[in-house]
């Protein structure tokens, strides 16, 4: 009985990394039940290669989990505002934590189910999602129609998908925004980039 009692406690205990990520050596905290609570997922990593915020950027990552990919931009764009949000509230409050742990204060999560409780007249310079394969057809045309309406003129989506969405994507970007490129497709992950015009 004790021996249960010592994982469930050892369970409970949040979980601490360090990853690099864009040169910069970040620290993150998770517990289970948040996406790929342990490490730094593949698709985090090869979106994070891609994208090169200016330093006044404002920027809104779309689901953010513990925060990897919206703080690591943060900190690339310490002159603009970050905002994160995702609709699990232990993601939400790990990366306000984790936003604190890594002196990001220009950054901030927010619990909204995609751009909801998102103020209607907010702009960003860059929206970024690493989208969940199951995200379904009725949530992810909101996203893309919001993505939209929430960016300045000029701004840039950066999405990471698995491979089976490649050509959903494209077709649904292109439909949106009018534009469409896909910058990397890896083995398991593609990066695809729109613009509002």
């Amino acid at each position: 009985m004790m021996e249960t009692a010592e994982y469930l406690k050892s369970l409970r205990k949040d979980i601490e990394f360090k990853a690099t990520l864009c040169d910069k050596t970040m620290v993150f905290r998770s517990t289970w039940g948040i996406f790929s609570p342990r490490e730094i997922d593949a698709g985090t990593e090869l979106i994070l290669r891609y994208i090169k915020p200016a330093s006044d950027a404002d920027i809104f990552d779309l689901g953010c989990g513990y925060g990897p990919i919206g703080l690591t931009l943060a900190k690339l764009a310490p002159q603009g505002q970050t905002l994160l949000c995702d609709k699990d509230f232990m993601a939400v409050e790990y990366t306000n934590r984790n936003a604190i742990l890594n002196g990001t204060k220009n950054a901030k999560a927010i619990l909204s189910n995609g751009f909801q409780h998102v103020d209607k007249d907010q702009r960003f310079d860059l929206v970024v999602s690493n989208v969940p394969a199951k995200v379904g057809n009725e949530m992810m045309t909101l996203m893309l129609h919001d993505a939209h309406h929430h960016m300045k003129a000029g701004g840039e989506i950066y999405l990471v998908t698995v491979n089976g969405l490649r050509q959903y994507m494209k077709r649904n970007l292109k439909e949106v925004f009018g534009s469409y490129k896909k910058l990397k497709q890896g083995s398991a992950y593609t990066i695809h980039l729109a613009s509002k015009v």
